[in-house]
């Protein structure tokens, strides 16, 4: 996001190179969020339901990002349109998002990270919840 930061701030991208890298990470982040609150959130409610409220608070902040990429994806597709980019408004959400997004991984670090932690060296609910040692297997 830095690189797509920067690149419209020195007006350096062209309009379908800016709007292909905001679309792939728009895409990317998504995928990200919904992996977590679809896989890695629920198995981590299963084996540490005391969890509940912090999970519950980062599935809100990727409310919050999903719909400044809404936001971030409709102002890239009127790039890929010829219609060009508001460039003002792309930076405004691109800063928002950066900001969201550094408190939100601050935070979701900090706080389940401190409670995985806390569990000592008893990792084997961390293998179940982040399937460390499952075996991947490719497309997957």
């Amino acid at each position: 996001m830095d690189d797509l930061r920067t690149g419209l701030g020195r007006r350096q991208l062209r309009d379908d190179t800016l709007a292909a890298h905001c679309l792939a990470f728009c895409d990317a982040l998504t995928t990200h969020h919904e992996g977590e609150d679809d896989g890695m959130f629920a198995q981590l409610l299963r084996e540490r339901p005391d969890l509940a409220d912090t999970v519950t608070k980062l599935e809100q902040d990727h409310g919050l990002i999903a719909s400044i990429l809404t936001q971030v994806r409709q102002l890239a597709d009127r790039a890929l349109e010829a219609r060009g980019p508001d460039l003002e408004t792309i930076g405004r959400e691109l800063d928002g998002l950066a900001a969201i997004m550094e408190s939100h991984f601050r935070y979701e670090e900090r706080s389940i990270g401190e409670a995985l932690d806390a569990e000592g060296d008893d990792t084997e609910w961390a293998d179940t919840v982040l399937r460390f040692g499952e075996q991947v297997r490719p497309g997957l």
